[in-house]
């Protein structure tokens, strides 16, 4: 059993059973900020918004991981302070303006600020990350599956998003193309391939943790008026826990397989 982190940890263990070879992420689970951030100058209706945290990930993926019996790494910080979802290098880990809203703590930033919450927040995050992943391909025995869990707002600019959920990927097909399909047989849910984002994102939790290493993944986006309340987040848990559950089963997706990345060569 994983040790009950600290109050004011960067990342939440939710422990399981490792031996199953199954591990769910959250990026952006919770809108928490530490103490010392205040609201970064923002207003608190900033933090009921997508541009915070993913509305309804977190007790999803506390059902998911009860329903399976899985361990699950969840971040603690909101992504308005770093998004662990992004890689070191990139120019949005940090952002200034997030959906037209200035963010006046994130700008300006020094140097020695951004060092300071890559140190602290982002790098435990994956470390914690990396720390599960193993321990599950060591208690199993073979390449986990590693699903990750997002929500994604109904409307952008303006123009709705018809889906319900979706898949993002990059190349690795493995756990992909059989989750799409039974996410499609669902009655009256409309799903999507890589909308409304591409999956294929340089240095991002899925390219860093399984890309990279091989390790066969997916990337759910539930649209976040689904999942907005107890009794949506609850239906999507029923659903989706025993199409995870097959598709873990089936062991020709836990091999190590190397697939060049959309994004370029590694």
């Amino acid at each position: 059993m994983q040790p009950e982190q600290p109050h004011d940890s960067p990342f939440e263990i939710i422990a399981g059973d490792s031996s199953i070879g199954l591990v769910l992420l959250a990026d952006h689970a919770t809108n928490r900020l530490p103490v010392k951030y205040g609201r970064l100058g923002l207003p608190e209706s900033a933090f009921a918004r997508h541009i915070s945290y993913d509305i309804g990930i977190e007790e999803l993926t506390r059902q998911l991981a009860a329903h399976l019996g899985v361990p699950a790494v969840m971040s603690r910080f909101s992504r308005l302070l770093i998004d662990p979802n992004r890689g070191e290098d990139d120019p949005t880990l940090i952002m200034r303006i997030s959906d037209g809203a200035i963010i006046p703590g994130n700008h300006p930033i020094s140097e020695d600020e951004w060092q300071h919450r890559l140190e602290a927040y982002h790098r435990p995050y994956h470390s914690a990350v990396s720390q599960v992943i193993g321990n599950v391909a060591a208690a199993s025995g073979k390449a986990p599956l590693v699903i990750s869990l997002h929500s994604f707002t109904p409307a952008w600019k303006g123009v709705p998003r018809p889906w319900h959920i979706t898949v993002l990927w990059d190349s690795d097909h493995r756990a992909v193309h059989p989750l799409l399909s039974a996410l499609g047989g669902i009655p009256g849910v409309a799903t999507a391939d890589n909308e409304p984002y591409d999956g294929a994102l340089r240095g991002d939790t899925m390219y860093r943790h399984c890309m990279t290493a091989g390790i066969p993944h997916a990337l759910i986006e539930v649209r976040q008026d689904e999942i907005a309340d107890g009794a949506g987040i609850a239906l999507w848990a029923s659903r989706l826990a025993p199409i995870l559950s097959d598709l873990n089963a089936d062991d020709r997706l836990h091999t190590y397989q190397t697939f060049a990345s959309r994004t370029g060569p590694y």
